[in-house]
């Protein structure tokens, strides 16, 4: 089942996940069996990724993450609003990040 989320969400690291920088990349490993695909046991981060799971904080919502980085990228807000919605929710489908009220 696909959770829906919206850019009021506020979006937080699994416990289930542990996250490291090596050599500027972010490297998620799962810690839970059922976190993500079966076929994968490790992700990478692309740069437009990393930006956006470095200002997943839990207390913004998505819609102030995305504002925050079209600030910092001087990008337009629709796009980036558009990537931060796909790339939450996409990880929240495979329990990386959670929800939270």
């Amino acid at each position: 089942m696909t959770s829906m989320i919206d850019l009021e969400a506020v979006c937080a690291r699994s416990e289930n996940v542990v996250a490291r920088e090596i050599e500027e990349e972010i490297l998620i490993v799962p810690l839970a069996a059922g976190i993500g695909d079966a076929d994968d046991d490790l992700y990478t981060l692309n740069e437009t990724g990393q930006a956006i799971w470095q200002a997943l904080d839990g207390q913004r919502s998505l819609k102030d993450v995305a504002a925050l980085l079209a600030a910092r990228f001087n990008a337009p807000g629709p796009e980036i609003e558009r990537d931060v919605l796909g790339f939450a929710g996409e990880l929240v489908r495979r329990g990386i990040l959670v929800t939270r009220p």
